[in-house]
């Protein structure tokens, strides 16, 4: 049965939100029964919303992964939304005007790499300031978010706004620079692929690899893994900015899958959800997947939900919360149980 537990515990947390959510709702006067399957509906109730809830599910695995990686390390980064945005700001400055007339072969690759690379050093900032300066890395970057969204906003104003300048959104990215659609699909595009492939290599790194062990060890044990050789300031500023990667991607696939153009408040909040992602999955890569989806429908549904059984859509970010508040105490209490058999 302990083998089994971190397996369970997520879905007793999962089941126990929904439960929560459905007392929350009565009270509210609202059918529960009937709004589960409005929501769900919306979720899966045709092939094109199948195709919404998988594309919103996309970005979540690679920011889910990306905070994931940081907080397997010890690292709270608490920065992925702003580190998608940069990782946008990016796909798009390179696409529009840096290279606009390079073929797919060229444009998608340095599109995705710059996204990757302006999300790491944004996530590196935070780590310098944690290494250097001793300042925390949830207030780092905690306030690097609020910068990101401002030079966005400040960039489709500026710089990157549109030719006509009828709007305060990029050109549309070069046809080259648009990732193909999947056969047969309206909206699944070819960079969901990261969001298949991408978990089971993060595993291998993670639990796989000597890498991923000093990550490990630096983050549940930093005073051992000193003596062990390890660094922990250079695993800090390595996690983070890989999480910065990954979360950087995330924002480019953004632009170049989905939106074909950068604006403000381009994201809904990924990189925020990505947090209870992780916590749901109890920090495992391979268990980010479910979780996102799960996630993915909520957000999905919560339209649907609101028109068809008149229920706010803000009851699903009282479920969001209920999710993470019970995944914390799980985590918080296995911790609890092992402290005290030790």
């Amino acid at each position: 049965m302990t083998r089994l537990r971190p397996a369970l515990e997520p879905l007793v947390a999962l089941l126990g939100a929904l439960a929560l959510g459905g007392a929350f709702l009565l009270a509210l006067g609202a059918d529960p029964v009937r709004a589960l399957a409005a929501l769900l509906r919306g979720a899966f109730g045709d092939g094109l919303a199948l195709e919404n809830t998988l594309v919103r599910a996309g970005p979540l695995v690679l920011a889910g992964l990306a905070v994931a990686l940081a907080f397997r390390a010890g690292v709270w980064n608490i920065g992925a939304e702003g580190q998608l945005y940069m990782g946008a700001l990016a796909a798009t400055a390179l696409a529009t005007r840096a290279a606009p007339g390079a073929p797919a072969l060229v444009l998608v690759p340095l599109a995705l790499a710059g996204g990757m690379a302006s999300g790491a050093l944004w996530a590196g900032a935070a780590a310098l300031l944690k290494v250097r300066r001793g300042v925390s890395e949830v207030l780092g970057t905690l306030i690097l978010n609020f910068i990101a969204v401002l030079a966005v906003a400040w960039a489709v104003h500026g710089p990157l706004q549109e030719t006509a300048a009828a709007y305060p959104q990029s050109d549309r990215l070069p046809a080259a620079a648009e990732l193909p659609l999947l056969p047969g699909s309206l909206r699944l595009h070819a960079g969901l692929l990261f969001a298949l492939l991408l978990p089971g290599l993060l595993w291998a790194l993670l639990f796989r690899s000597a890498a991923g062990l000093r990550l490990r060890a630096a983050g549940l044990a930093p005073d051992a893994a000193r003596y062990a050789g390890i660094s922990p300031p250079r695993e800090t500023v390595l996690a983070l900015a890989a999480s910065g990667a990954l979360a950087g991607l995330a924002g480019a696939l953004e632009v170049a899958g989905v939106t074909h153009r950068l604006f403000e408040n381009l994201s809904p909040g990924y990189g925020f959800t990505a947090i209870a992602v992780a916590l749901l999955a109890r920090l495992h890569p391979i268990g980010v997947v479910p979780s996102a989806l799960f996630f993915a429908v909520l957000a999905s549904g919560a339209g649907a939900m609101q028109r068809s059984a008149d229920v706010p859509s803000v009851a699903v970010q009282v479920i969001e919360g209920l999710v993470i508040l019970l995944s914390v105490s799980f985590a918080l209490g296995g911790r609890t149980r092992r402290g005290a058999a030790a």
